[in-house]
């Protein structure tokens, strides 16, 4: 079974109108090679193909400007980061006068792991960054699903939940063992694993590296070198809290959420739903995967969203600005959501615009002129 991805296909038109280049970016098995395949599927002209963790097309691309200078159409290189040193090729044939090729190049790994990328094609390449599969693709008949296993498709789509866990136990075997050490990096697998484990308990937490640190006695630095690897790899959001002037003692290290409740599940033992919902993270589960499909739906980029936070005061998941204004989102693993006074001193003190709590219920209602309760399943009517 395959979901056709239709507005990621959308966005890719519109930014091959004008760049030469575009980055399909995400972490491994979320559909990136199938949503080129489906993009190339509309391309009116010729379309190559080069997987680069295919060794025949490693072999093909020994010598880069021999094998593409000639080449027209639409180029797709998967998996770029086995192979960085193409970067300048990229930059050389962006910039012919008579342009031929365009190229989409999909990368398992951030820009700030890809760094070369950034250098070496500044100004010919537009990035999309996506995760597996979404709401508004699954359905909402299926949030629940999604929320449990997560969005990863061959997770999402397991014929039965214990081969959905099969599928995810899995993914973290090789992701440790086999796609850690391919990005560069010499990090035992086991101590990585721990790290990431033990980051599972924090998820929806502020990120103490002393502390996680002193449990897996590493150093403070070490722990954060962890955590900034599987952000870059797309495994773990840190949501940094936003700043402002004002004389309250405001929280300053970053919140911890797993992109993906369903490797979140795997990493804490619980193979079921009926295991998700007897446990003690149930409410920041169902929290960090409201976030994220608030985040893709509004479409926010990373250096885009924050949390707000006052030392033993309030605190508002997430903040963010459109048009020039501040707003806010709150998240409710609850039936009927009341407005906190948490959600009334953040509202006075950011000045926010208009502040939505979203929740597991059915309907939408106001809590008052700025505020409003809005069901995860309803996300495509937040209007700005």
């Amino acid at each position: 079974m395959q979901i056709k991805r239709t507005s990621e296909i959308e966005l890719l038109n519109e930014r091959f109108r004008n760049n030469p280049v575009v980055a399909i970016l995400g972490p491994r098995q979320c559909g990136k090679t199938t949503l080129a395949r489906q993009f190339s599927d509309q391309w009116p002209k010729d379309v190559t193909f080069f997987d680069l963790e295919n060794p025949r097309d490693l072999r093909r691309l020994e010598e880069p400007l021999l094998a593409l200078e000639n080449l027209e159409g639409l180029i797709v290189l998967d998996e770029i980061q086995r192979a960085a040193d193409l970067f300048p090729v990229l930059r050389v044939l962006a910039d012919r006068p008579n342009k031929k090729a365009k190229f989409l190049i999909l990368g398992s790994a951030s820009r700030d792991l890809i760094r070369q990328s950034s250098e070496s094609l500044a100004g010919r390449i537009s990035y999309l960054e996506i995760g597996g599969f979404t709401l508004d693709l699954v359905g909402a008949v299926k949030c629940e699903k999604l929320w449990i296993r997560g969005a990863f498709p061959r997770s999402f789509l397991a014929s039965n939940e214990a081969a959905s866990y099969q599928w995810r136990q899995d993914f973290i075997a090789t992701f440790l063992e086999r796609d850690i050490p391919q990005l560069g990096f010499n990090i035992p697998a086991k101590s990585l694993g721990r790290f990431w484990q033990m980051l599972a308990h924090y998820h929806g937490q502020i990120f103490n590296a002393s502390e996680i640190g002193k449990s897996l006695a590493v150093s403070d630095h070490t722990a954060q070198r962890y955590l900034d690897l599987l952000s870059g790899t797309f495994m773990v959001r840190q949501l940094r809290p936003w700043n402002y002037n004002t004389k309250k003692r405001i929280i300053k290290r970053p919140k911890i959420y797993f992109r993906d409740t369903g490797i979140m599940h795997a990493l804490l033992d619980l193979p079921a739903k009926r295991d998700v919902l007897s446990h003690p993270k149930l409410g920041a589960s169902w929290e960090g995967f409201a976030l994220e499909e608030t985040i893709k739906a509004i479409r926010l980029k990373e250096n885009e969203i924050f949390f707000w936070g006052v030392h033993a005061s309030a605190e508002i998941d997430l903040v963010f600005q459109k048009n020039g204004r501040l707003y806010g989102v709150e998240v409710k693993y609850e039936q009927a959501p009341e407005f906190t006074s948490s959600m009334r001193m953040a509202s006075e003190e950011l000045a926010l615009k208009h502040l939505w709590v979203i929740y597991p219920g059915s309907d939408a209602y106001a809590l008052n002129k700025n505020a409003t309760v809005m069901p995860l399943t309803k996300l495509d009517k937040i209007k700005f």
